[in-house]
């Protein structure tokens, strides 16, 4: 081998390894999640406390098997904290991104649109309807989430309260319907989401707590959540490492981002003493 051509071959084996070397730039924070092993039911009740929020956060608290339920911070324009808001979401019975091409009959349908929300079509994850409030939400403190999935003959209807601690009361939020075969609420969920994704925000942490969760069928008791199985996201552009669920209290925690060291392995099951009696419950809103 020449001289000149071995000193180029060293410079490029040499910039490979350093490049090898060099931490992954990641855009986001890896998304975290609870899976509660629950029975099928009409009701679904929880309670989130957030203990570390950054703009571009979604904290949701009541997920199921086709639609969310939470609270998120926006990320408004690199501002240091986002607007409050809660969203409801729930998905078409149909594949594919783009919700202008859906068909009438195949779309979400509002049967109810409560005071001061907004109602809109979306995409990009799947299509559906999507319910969108201010909601002035205070890291430390108790928030608390309903939802009914009634079902009328071969659609289900979702309809979700958020509570108002700055108001004392429960906010009917909106009621949606969409087909489902027939099929009540399943596949009792939550998750915390970096949705910024600036490359910056992985350096964020989020984190937060889930407590006195209960199912009720539509003829039957309520039962409480007291098991969650622990699952992250595997986007290549996510950061994988920083990420941690387990115990808190009677309930869960879920953290993801920034400094956040894992303490439980992906797949876990966390049991949790969970809720001694539904005496919380009996507050729920007398309107349903």
């Amino acid at each position: 081998m020449r001289p000149k051509f071995l000193v180029v071959w060293v410079a490029a084996c040499v910039a490979t390894l350093l490049a090898a070397a060099e931490p992954k730039a990641y855009r986001a924070a890896r998304s975290v999640h609870l899976g509660y092993p629950g029975p099928d039911g009409e009701w679904f009740y929880n309670e989130m406390v957030v203990e570390q929020a950054t703009p571009g956060s979604y904290f949701m608290a009541c997920g199921w098997n086709t639609g969310y339920f939470g609270i998120q911070e926006l990320s408004d324009h690199g501002a240091a904290t986002g607007s409050k808001v809660v969203i409801f979401s729930v998905w078409d019975p149909t594949k594919g991104d783009d919700p202008k091409i859906v068909k009438s009959e195949d779309r979400v349908e509002v049967l109810h649109e409560g005071e001061g929300v907004k109602i809109r079509r979306f995409g990009g994850e799947g299509t559906g309807g999507q319910c969108m409030a201010p909601l002035a939400w205070k890291a430390g403190e108790t928030n608390r989430f309903l939802l009914r999935g009634e079902v009328q003959g071969e659609k289900t209807a979702y309809t979700a309260w958020a509570w108002r601690a700055d108001r004392n009361d429960w906010w009917k939020l909106a009621t949606f319907r969409t087909r489902t075969g027939g099929l009540p609420l399943k596949g009792y969920y939550s998750f915390v989401e970096d949705f910024r994704r600036d490359g910056k925000s992985v350096g964020d942490v989020r984190r937060a707590r889930f407590q006195n969760g209960w199912v009720r069928p539509a003829k039957g008791e309520w039962t409480p959540l007291s098991n969650a199985r622990f699952t992250a996201s595997g986007a290549e552009w996510e950061s994988k490492d920083n990420i941690d669920a387990g115990l808190a209290g009677a309930g869960f925690f879920l953290a993801t981002g920034g400094p956040t060291t894992n303490h439980t392995a992906l797949h876990a099951v966390l049991k949790a003493a969970g809720p001694a009696s539904p005496e919380p419950l009996k507050d729920l809103p007398s309107e349903r």
